[in-house]
């Protein structure tokens, strides 16, 4: 063995150095004190109560020691998260009892070097082979186990699911009749689901039964609910909830979860009420050894405070007690709750109603025929108020008591004035506003839920991940996160992976305050992103109960909505002085980001009048004061219609000018042909500027109504002149249209700045596959965006130039780098320069098309910075695929885990190491883990006498055993490599096994 230099390692006032580095990093040092944290364990078998680092105790022992810390807190508590799986059967709660206290905070971390996963599934074993022909395996799960997703080696496998737009349906009433026979032998039919994608929404619905008419063939019979809430009723509440609440269920983009549609490999079915999972295996998989995840639960992390979603009591609730003269007047379309009020034009006639809680809101209108109001709470009198105004408003808070003993209570209203009293609801507040606070969560790894509600209501869509809950008379509810805050204040999510979720990735919700999410990477999200905000609390006065203050920032979200394509990157309701800044979304089913709700209500009956509408709906609503800037948004509208790059919603500040929200600094592209910046219905109050619009066919900006207004639109830059101006009070100016990608320095600027500062740390940033579409490629010329073009391009898209001397750069860090693009008949030589060098002339001339085609390729680079350019030099065309780069990990990256007490670091050796050290271990078990994206990986390190076997196990599949014993010291030999994996993100794992010492030198990426 080699000679060693020793290193301290450990957590202050438990271990040493090691730690007050750590606590550096993870905990900034409280504004109250400087004081020393206290500093926890937890791991996922941790059984103990002391939570030392000999003893971890487990998640929830962690959360008991904590709130018995806190009230006497006088600095941070640190809870390290040790290495491993902590398998949730419900989602990990804190109140405020587990809050930070007196200017301390908690944080949750993972510790050092280790990669602590929070799960919500089980993992399933026994595979056997089921049926040859179709190559499908079975594995036996507890009968009643429900789920909706399936993963296998960390990669989402599909429903069942059968062909995209299938021909020869016809909708037959409720049912959707063919005459193909073959649906009538589905079983479990009422499992199985039609799906809808149209526009801007996804509808599906579970079946009822399958038939055989009378005349053969099949009949799949729609739950009859879901159908009318999809089709013949569609909810629609009209402003501030949803606009036309069109399009309907009335044609079908696929079948999905019959096993008779378990067709192609990476498709699974799970019958529940047998308890069998069904999978047919990818290339490559192998089922004995492979990880494969059932997630069961819905939630992995909740933060709640107190009260939790408030939602108005309609006038018509039982409760409501009505003294005198009362009527009810419904279907005025004025934007009543529920479109119906009480009212009465008798002084001294009265409403009462009893509610157990801290406090309550009177929504009303208000109108110049209305007036004066006495307030009785529990029989005395504790105000006068007046619902009397020159505009008519609808759902007003035109009282409000605060502050009460929580227990039952009894509000009185009493008729003093005008001409008519309405009542349109209460808003019962049934606790104190008490939020949970100053929590942090660093280093964190959340994966693996899934969200049931659609296996039985369906998914009854209004826009944007926002559906309806026919359940609670068409109540708006949102998809559930893996990751919820409710109520919170001072919250702080950084440094996080969210992925393989049923539902939404985080979600600041119910008034949360001053909350962060910043540096995390969301991907692989069955709904959306990042959520913010609700949609039904637009009436709020109350600056304590709304959302305000949040903000998401330097984060990397791709790949939402895999599940319900309705979904989007980053989505915010009703929200004040949100920033939503240096972010990067792609690759979206729908509009990359959502911001605001409420259609037209906040716009004035005039402009509501000139977009033709017969009635106005007509409110406030307290969102302003938003700041939307340099985000990077593209390969946005991958599966619906009716969407952009950044969308806008609803109003901003009530035509207050001192809470104009701001759009700027934005990179949008490839947008396929919708909008790129779309202000839509009752957008209002933005100050939209220095956005750079490039790689799109569409409009550079769509305003298509009257109820759009008072937006000033100045400075843009655009590769198209297309725009649609139809709003009312709009600032416009054209943007700067450019030709040939000749963008002007102060556009060059924002596309500098656009997206996160720096690499995606727990993507792996640079390393792996580029895509084309990617902020960090320099483009010079006339280039394009060709989009869907269904020739097998990687992420079905390509950069295209016809004008020779062209160029398209990267710069990056590692040791080599590859061109794809595509090859064809019309194009022809381009010229490759590396660090400035040229490498020579590459044919891309092919008698056949030939997708990710290799043009260029080079590598055992120096590692460190390198800038390869492609220079169009003939042909018709030059295309630009995707630049796939390899790269070294030395022993001391922070993407290694190591496992295992016995890990030394030992430096300048002088023994031919890469950048002169080595990570080593004596223990057996010991395991060193690197998580990297690409397409293969090689070890790479030091082979001795004194080292032996290592167990190798790739995304959880065994792969056998390495020997890394040889008679004599040979520096940096490749140990163990693998090629030609399915490009993505994978998991090489190494444990000693044998011999006296396991060393770690580099991994080489590719």
């Amino acid at each position: 063995m080699p000679l060693f230099r020793s290193r301290a390692t450990g957590v202050p006032g438990v271990l040493g150095t090691l730690g007050a580095i750590v606590c550096a990093v993870i905990a900034a040092p409280s504004p109250a004190s400087a004081a020393t944290p206290t500093v926890l364990y937890a791991s996922p078998s941790g059984a103990g109560s002391t939570c030392s680092l000999s003893a971890p105790c487990s998640l929830d022992g962690a959360k008991s020691k904590v709130e018995s810390l806190t009230s006497g807190m006088a600095a941070d508590i640190d809870v390290y998260l040790r290495g491993g799986t902590y398998r949730l059967s419900q989602a990990f709660a804190l109140g405020v009892s587990d809050s930070g206290q007196n200017g301390f905070k908690v944080v949750y971390a993972a510790y050092p070097g280790e990669k602590p996963v929070l799960s919500g599934a089980a993992q399933v074993h026994g595979f056997s082979l089921f049926d040859s022909s179709k190559n499908i395996y079975r594995a036996a799960v507890p009968a009643g186990t429900r789920s909706r997703q399936l993963f296998v080696n960390g990669v989402r496998a599909q429903r069942a699911r059968g062909p995209l737009n299938p021909s020869g349906f016809t909708l037959s009433g409720s049912s959707f009749t063919t005459a193909d026979s073959s649906y009538a032998s589905f079983t479990n039919a009422s499992s199985v689901e039609v799906v809808s994608n149209r526009d801007w929404k996804q509808m599906r619905c579970p079946l009822a039964s399958i038939t055989v008419p009378s005349g053969g063939g099949s009949s799949l019979n729609v739950d009859p609910a879901c159908f009318a809430n999809n089709n013949t009723s569609v909810p629609n509440r009209g402003f501030p909830f949803n606009g036309a609440g069109l399009p309907k269920l009335s044609a079908i983009s696929y079948l999905e979860n019959a096993y008779q549609l378990l067709d192609s490999p990476g498709e699974f079915y799970l019958d529940s009420a047998a308890g069998f999972v069904y999978y047919s295996p990818r290339s490559g998989e192998d089922l004995s050894t492979a990880d494969v995840e059932l997630p069961t639960a819905e939630t992995l992390l909740n933060v709640s405070g107190t009260p939790g979603h408030l939602a108005p009591v309609n006038d018509t609730d039982p409760a409501i007690a009505y003294t005198g003269s009362w009527s009810s007047s419904g279907g005025r379309g004025l934007g009543d709750l529920y479109n119906d009020v009480h009212a009465t034009t008798t002084n001294g006639d009265s409403v009462s109603y009893t509610f157990t809680g801290t406090g309550i809101d009177v929504l009303s209108e208000t109108n110049s025929d209305e007036g004066g109001i006495d307030v009785y709470l529990d029989g005395a009198k504790v105000q006068s108020v007046t619902a009397s105004a020159s505009t008519r408003l609808a759902q007003q808070v035109v009282a409000s008591v605060s502050g009460l003993a929580k227990g039952q209570h009894t509000v009185k209203l009493v008729k003093t004035g005008g001409t008519s009293m309405l009542l349109d609801g209460f808003t019962v507040v049934p606790d104190a506003i008490t939020p949970a606070h100053d929590i942090t969560f660093q280093g964190l790894t959340f994966g693996y839920t899934t969200w049931m509600l659609p296996s039985t209501a369906g998914y009854i869509d209004n826009q944007a991940g926002v559906l309806w809950d026919p359940s609670h008379s068409n109540a708006p509810i949102r998809i559930p996160a893996a990751v919820q805050v409710h109520r919170g204040s001072n919250i702080t999510f950084t440094g996080n992976e969210i992925t393989h979720t049923g539902g939404t990735g985080i979600d600041l919700a119910d008034g949360t305050q001053d909350s962060t999410i910043t540096g995390s990477y969301l991907h692989d999200t069955g709904g959306g992103g990042v959520t913010v905000g609700e949609v039904d609390d637009y009436y709020l006065t109350d600056t304590a109960r709304m959302t305000t203050g949040d903000t998401v920032t330097q984060n990397w979200i791709d790949h939402v909505g895999q599940d319900y394509s309705d979904a989007v990157g980053i989505w915010a309701g009703y929200t004040r002085n949100l920033t939503v800044s240096h972010n990067d979304i792609g690759h979206t089913p729908y509009s990359g980001m959502s911001i605001g709700w409420g259609w037209g209500y906040a716009s004035p009956c005039s402009m509501q009048s000139a977009q033709g509408l017969s009635t106005c709906a007509h409110g406030t609503i307290y969102a302003g004061g938003n700041q939307i800037l340099d985000n990077h948004v593209h390969d946005v509208m991958g599966v619906l219609h009716d969407g952009g790059a950044i969308y806008t919603l609803g109003g901003q500040g009530n035509g207050d000018l001192t809470v104009r929200s701001v759009l700027a600094g934005n990179l949008d592209e490839t947008y396929r042909g919708s909008n790129a910046i779309y202000h839509d219905e009752g957008s209002s109050n933005w100050d939209t500027y220095n956005n750079v619009i490039r790689g799109g066919g569409g409009w550079w900006v769509s305003m298509w109504t009257p109820t759009i207004h008072d937006i000033n639109l100045h400075d843009e830059y655009s590769d198209t002149s297309s725009y649609a101006n139809k709003g009312t009070n709009i600032t416009f100016n054209q943007a700067t249209v450019v030709s040939g990608g000749a963008w002007p320095p102060a556009a060059q600027s924002v596309i500098a700045a656009a997206g996160p500062s720096t690499p995606n740390a727990v993507a792996e940033g640079l390393t792996g596959r580029i895509n084309d579409d990617d902020s960090a490629i320099t483009y010079t010329g006339n280039w394009s965006v060709s989009s869907d073009r269904g020739y097998g391009d990687y992420v079905d898209g390509v950069h295209v130039t016809r004008g020779n001397g062209d160029t398209a750069s990267l710069t990056f860090t590692g040791t080599g780098v590859s061109v794809l693009g595509e090859k064809y008949s019309d194009q022809g030589q381009v010229e490759v320069f590396l660090d400035g060098a040229s490498k020579g002339l590459f044919d891309t001339a092919s008698a056949a098309r030939q997708a990710q085609a290799v043009i260029y390729s080079t590598s055992g680079l120096p590692l460190g910075s390198h800038t390869i350019q492609v220079v169009k030099r003939s042909g018709t065309y030059a295309t630009v695929d995707a630049f796939d780069v390899a790269s070294t990990y030395n022993d001391t990256n922070s993407k290694i885990t190591y496992n295992g007490g016995s890990w030394r670091s030992s430096t300048n050796r002088g023994l031919g190491d890469y950048q002169d050290d080595v990570h080593a271990t004596t223990a057996n078990g010991d395991s060193a883990s690197v998580t990297f994206t690409g397409t293969g990986i090689s070890l790479v390190t030091e082979t001795n006498s004194d080292e032996g076997t290592i167990a190798v196990s790739l995304d959880g599949a065994s792969q056998g055993t390495v020997n890394a014993s040889s008679s004599s010291r040979q520096a940096q030999q490749t140990v163990y490599s693998v090629s030609g994996l399915p490009l993505g993100r994978h998991t090489l794992t190494l444990t000693k096994t044998g011999g006296s010492w396991l060393v770690i030198d580099r991994f080489d990426v590719r």
